[in-house]
């Protein structure tokens, strides 16, 4: 009896290591130097998780840890994007281009990539951000924006978005596609409004941190599977 007792300190002691554990995730996140994905990137490690980033320019990313590991390498390109994904648990795009009025492809060839890399390596979920003016979402956020700023900046670049929302609502993967409204590098208060319905809606601003808040948090969730959320204060 005395060896029983003894032993059911150390087992109960394993099995919370073994449940800790089995909750660390392995998240590739591309995009990850900066806005969005670099606050993804700080949350998630925050939370425990192994990261890896895959960064066309590593040199930028100025956060170091003991979980993350950075690789080189662009979405655009295939065996890149493979290495990078292999053993991982989640895929994070936050990829992001300065406004032109010039042709786009980096979103809809970059995902074609992640997706066949997802497949070929079993990886269980994709989580993609777009942003307001994407899908269904177009014709939500103001005069000004929808009239004026999207058609003479952003016209090729949500094209492109849509090409590569259409290429993950196609796939047989598990998927997320968050659409941010508009951008602030306000802090993160964890207090934002999720739409998947923007019937009526006009969007508003919404920090970097709260849209990474949001990424995070659908890690350990399947709420929004499959689903397009809006987000905005």
């Amino acid at each position: 009896m005395k060896a029983f007792s003894g032993w059911l300190p150390w087992a109960g002691s394993v099995i919370k290591v073994f449940v800790r554990r089995k909750a660390i995730m392995k998240i590739l996140i591309i995009g990850a130097t900066r806005g969005i994905g670099l606050q993804v990137l700080q949350q998630a490690l925050a939370k425990n998780n192994d990261i890896t980033v895959l960064a066309r320019f590593p040199q930028k990313l100025t956060v170091e840890h003991k979980r993350l590991q950075v690789m080189q390498g662009d979405i655009r390109d295939n065996h890149a994007v493979g290495r990078a994904t292999e053993g991982q648990d989640v895929v994070i795009s936050c990829i992001g281009i300065m406004p032109t009025r010039k042709p786009v492809s980096v979103f809809s060839a970059g995902i074609k990539n992640v997706l066949e890399s997802m497949d070929k390596n079993m990886v269980k979920l994709l989580i993609s951000v777009t942003g307001i003016g994407a899908g269904d979402s177009r014709g939500h956020g103001g005069f000004f924006y929808d009239n004026i700023f999207q058609p003479l900046l952003l016209k090729t670049i949500y094209e492109d978005k849509d090409r590569g929302e259409l290429l993950i609502k196609d796939s047989q993967l598990n998927w997320i596609i968050v659409r941010p409204g508009f951008l602030t590098n306000g802090s993160m208060t964890g207090t934002y409004r999720v739409l998947t319905d923007v019937t009526d809606v006009k969007a508003g601003k919404i920090s970097r941190a709260d849209v990474a808040h949001f990424i995070c948090n659908q890690l350990e969730s399947a709420e929004y599977l499959k689903q397009t959320p809006l987000l905005t204060y």
